[in-house]
């Protein structure tokens, strides 16, 4: 049977998102993970493409009924998200593979769950990551800078180990690592079409 649930993760700025969208645009049987979350939509979102936006009612009933088997609660934003599984499961049935950014937690559940290799987005170096972050996000702090590394240098030496694959997405070579998780998927049993 072909394997149907893909997790791409990394740390924030890896270029997983970029990679996750290129392979939508080259293969059109694929579509995105939507998570579950008790955020405010923000202008330009659209409840059911980027998030389920749930309110923390309609949360604490779905993840009651068993329909968010995994979630985390963030306490600098106040907000949950989760993996909603009646969304997934609808994409399973209509056959398509399905690209999930999701944390650890969320990995090793579709990877128990429903058999998704998991493949973990590296950074070519720490210094070029720190660099990567340093220019996509002027406005940040020193303070705040110094906390996302901490956070990924903790993502690398933690959770990269206990993902399926490691793949290394160095400056300027984003076809490369693209090229790098079809080889992948193929090998693994997705049919990409």
């Amino acid at each position: 049977m072909s394997k149907q649930v893909i997790v791409i993760a990394g740390p924030s700025g890896s270029g997983k998102n970029a990679i996750i969208s290129r392979i939508l645009e080259r293969y059109h049987n694929g579509v995105r993970l939507v998570t579950a979350t008790t955020r405010v939509m923000r202008p330009g979102e659209v409840d059911g493409v980027d998030y389920h936006f749930f309110t923390q009612e309609r949360f604490d009933q779905e993840l009651s009924a068993g329909h968010i088997p995994e979630h985390r609660f963030v306490p600098a934003l106040g907000t949950y998200y989760g993996i909603y599984t009646p969304d997934l499961d609808k994409h399973i049935k209509a056959g398509k593979i399905v690209y999930a950014q999701v944390d650890i937690e969320g990995a090793r559940l579709l990877k128990e769950r429903y058999g998704a290799t998991t493949i973990f987005i590296m950074p070519e170096s720490i210094e070029q990551f720190r660099g990567r972050l340093r220019s996509r996000n002027p406005e940040w702090s020193q303070k705040e800078l110094d906390a996302r590394m901490k956070i990924t240098e903790n993502e690398l030496r933690v959770h990269a180990p206990e993902y399926d694959y490691r793949v290394v997405n160095a400056d300027g070579k984003l076809s490369e690592t693209i090229d790098d998780v079809i080889e992948i998927m193929r090998k693994e049993g997705y049919t990409l079409s």
